[in-house]
């Protein structure tokens, strides 16, 4: 069977007879089956993905079938689908079953995708790796000594591998954007708030948003457009009405776009050339379609990462402080008392880099630092958040890369996380602003590896934003 660059292309077959979604489904399994070395899977549904494909046909041929008939779609092991496993890739919560389906997951399934299977990733989506995962690392399809990047790695490689048409991850500081541009796929994160996150196990809950992998941006606007929009069960979802984002891929005002990109990418050392040449000759490629592209200094810049990791860390010990072995998960079998118990649960539970997380977090919250260092996190996050939507006002988009290099290779920042922190450094603005962003394929390097550029825009402003991103993907 041939891979399909867009949905669009499936639904056309669809409709002709052409294929099938048994077909579909199939087709995907057998990439599964034959690129298993790779890890992007931690269970696969494969019974019940073909009852789901043969109910889908029946209503294709009907033709009551829904908007997302036939789309294969793989969900992030941080998402809640009844009756079947959720662990965050941790041994914390291993034989955890869910009972309900989040938001996100139950739109998908009312209009009809046709969901394959759970993927591997950063433990409760603390990387950018995919190498901190319990049931071990995702191999990047492009290169198998090299990372997909996280934390969402398993949900990028099983795009780009064609295993699914289209993945569900989340991204709390970059988690969507840069494995999708390790493994050469368009990655959104949404405004805050824009997809409810009931049913999205959290990792930090005022920076976690569910994101969407797809080929194309056309994929990417038409699943946003099904599971974006306010529920009654997440009190942080925005109320404002959905747009239709696939319709408005096609429109636009006719005017010249205001585009502006950080300085960094002309003057950083630690950015690699290529993808500064890359970025670079996008820009150039902009200014000849009529657009305007200033050079900016954001003077926050330095103050965006330690913020974001106090922060998220702090939240983060929080919420896995649930995690205690006595109501679910895993529970130490060398417990004696109640104080071992939750010790003992907690220690062989989870990995180290939560275990890192959570104790840089319970640290920041401890009274002796809590105004020392998470209060004042907290003011300069707003200050970034004003800053960043102050240039918004000015220009219609930011422009900056979304990592500092290719995909490394695996083991190279094990030994030093703050290596590893540092790779998010162009990553985790959005999510410390609130915005939304987008991770566009922008060529590979001279290894072949992938490369991508990001797009910041404001508040609310996916439609733009999307329409902006498939005019770039356009140039040549």
């Amino acid at each position: 069977m041939k891979t399909y660059a867009t949905f669009r292309e499936i639904q056309h077959d669809l409709q002709r007879g052409t294929t099938t979604s048994i077909e579909l489904v199939r087709h995907h399994l057998d990439n599964i089956r034959k690129k298993a070395h790779l890890n992007a899977f931690l269970s696969v549904y494969e019974e019940e993905a073909l009852l789901q494909a043969a109910a889908v046909d029946k209503k294709i041929k009907e033709g009551n079938a829904g908007k997302l008939a036939g789309l294969v779609v793989g969900l992030k092991d941080v998402l809640a689908y009844k009756d079947h496993p959720l662990q965050g890739a941790s041994r914390v919560l291993d034989g955890f079953i869910s009972q309900f389906n989040g938001t996100a997951v139950q739109r998908l399934l009312d209009e009809d995708a046709i969901i394959i299977g759970r993927q591997n990733c950063d433990e409760f989506a603390m990387g950018s790796s995919n190498e901190n995962s319990a049931f071990g690392p995702v191999l990047n399809d492009a290169d198998n000594t090299r990372v997909p990047g996280g934390s969402s790695g398993g949900s990028a490689v099983a795009v780009q591998a064609d295993m699914c048409q289209v993945s569900i991850g989340s991204d709390t500081g970059g988690s969507v954007r840069q494995p999708a541009a390790f493994c050469g796929l368009v990655g959104l994160k949404p405004t805050y708030s824009r997809i409810s996150r009931y049913g999205l196990a959290a990792y930090a809950s005022s920076f976690d948003c569910i994101g969407i992998f797809g080929k194309s941006v056309e994929d990417v606007a038409l699943v946003l457009e099904v599971i974006a929009g306010a529920d009654d069960v997440d009190s942080t979802v925005s109320q404002q009405p959905v747009p239709s984002y696939s319709a408005e891929l096609t429109t636009s005002n006719g005017k010249p776009y205001k585009v502006a990109y950080v300085r960094e990418i002309d003057s950083s050392e630690g950015l690699q050339p290529e993808i500064r040449d890359a970025i670079v000759a996008k820009l150039d490629q902009l200014r000849a379609a009529g657009h305007s592209v200033d050079v900016i200094d954001f003077p926050l810049q330095e103050y965006v990462l330690p913020t974001y990791y106090i922060l998220a860390t702090a939240e983060a010990s929080s919420n896995l402080s649930r995690y205690d072995g006595v109501r679910y998960g895993y529970r130490s079998a060398g417990a004696t008392d109640l104080s071992s118990l939750y010790k003992k649960s907690r220690s062989e539970g989870f990995g180290k880099e939560v275990q890192r997380r959570i104790l840089l977090g319970t640290f920041v919250l401890s009274a002796s630092y809590y105004d020392a260092y998470y209060t004042k996190a907290q003011k300069v996050r707003r200050i970034i958040r004003e800053k960043t939507k102050e240039l918004l006002r000015q220009y219609d988009f930011i422009v900056m890369p979304i990592t500092p290099t290719t995909a490394f290779k695996l083991g190279e920042h094990t030994d030093n996380p703050l290596e590893m922190y540092l790779a998010d450094l162009f990553s985790v603005q959005a999510n410390v602003a609130g915005v939304p962003a987008i991770a566009v394929p922008c060529g590979n390097d001279k290894q072949g590896l992938p490369m991508g550029l990001q797009v910041i825009a404001d508040d609310f402003e996916e439609s733009k934003l999307l329409h902006f991103s498939n005019a770039l993907l356009k140039m040549n």
